[in-house]
């Protein structure tokens, strides 16, 4: 079975009141009548009203500050608008299968087809602009989610901010 895996890192906007040209706005609430869902299974529409992380959420942001600590970086603390960002943004991008990033003025790691939050971050870390990302001596916060198709293909998530 071929599995698809992909990567894609971008780094901090300059322009904090940069807008979104798809006229999608980051923080919009995904619908639970959308075919995408977050990969932990609770009902999309849950997420923006949950401020309790999601296991795979913790999971992701655990293996990040696991990487960062173990260099001697201190660990990146979750920021409730990194994740309401993330969540908006993972859920954008699973209902129209399109690994794009967003406009917000955020550092951002993304990525599709890992099975695994563990495969997810260690592809990240193999990876030299997700690793500058998640490395970051300047980032202080983190927002991350994932999110899955109906078909089973998992869309990932990490923002970052100082």
């Amino acid at each position: 079975m071929l599995v698809e895996l992909t990567l894609c890192a971008c780094f901090a906007m300059t322009d904090p009141a940069a807008a979104d040209t798809r006229g999608n706005t980051p923080s919009a609430p995904a619908r639970k009548t959308s075919p995408s869902e977050p990969a932990a299974g609770f009902k999309a529409d849950e997420a923006e009203a949950d401020d309790d992380l999601l296991a795979i959420e913790r999971n992701i942001i655990q293996y990040t500050n696991y990487e960062r600590t173990k260099r001697g970086l201190p660990p990146l603390e979750v920021d409730e608008n990194l994740m309401k960002s993330a969540r908006a943004h993972a859920a954008w991008m699973t209902r129209r299968r399109s690994l794009v990033h967003t406009t917000s003025p955020v550092a951002e790691n993304i990525a599709m087809g890992q099975r695994t939050s563990r495969q997810a971050v260690r592809d990240w870390m193999n990876s030299p602009g997700h690793r500058a990302n998640i490395l970051g001596r300047g980032y202080r916060r983190i927002g991350a989610a994932a999110y899955r198709t109906a078909t089973g293909t998992i869309f990932w998530c990490q923002q970052f901010r100082r």
